[in-house]
Formats: C-alpha cells, sequence, structure tokens
C-alpha cells in the first residue's frame, strides 16, 4: 500500500515513465488448451505460430 497524498499520487501517475529495453522484462502469455492452462513459451514452434494466428472476435448482441 502506497502512502502518497492525493497531489502526490496525481503527480506520480501524470509522470512519464520510460524504461530501456535493459530494465524490461519479458511477459509471460498463457492460454487454456484441453481444459487447463499452459504458458505459450512451452508449446513446440508449430502450436506457438498456431496460436499468434488466432483472431478474436466479439459475438454480436441481437435485440429480443
Amino acid at each position: 500500500m502506497t502512502h502518497f497524498s492525493t497531489t502526490e499520487n496525481a503527480a506520480v501517475s501524470q509522470a512519464k515513465i520510460q524504461l530501456t529495453d535493459d530494465e524490461r522484462q519479458p511477459c509471460e502469455v498463457w492460454t487454456r488448451v484441453m481444459g487447463y492452462h499452459r504458458p505459450v513459451a512451452s508449446f513446440n514452434i508449430g502450436k506457438q505460430g498456431e496460436h499468434h494466428e488466432r483472431r478474436f472476435f466479439a459475438e454480436q448482441r441481437f435485440a429480443s
């Protein structure tokens, strides 16, 4: 928990934080496969390619 005042909180949230590439960490992506979750990094090359080609969609709602 942080102990910033409201003005300090506003200043921190408006500050532009710039990270160099050495300060960054890789993000681990998990996905659901066959009923359980696995990290994508553990997939073989073909399955990683298939995961990369997935398209996401939003279902349309029909008025009733």
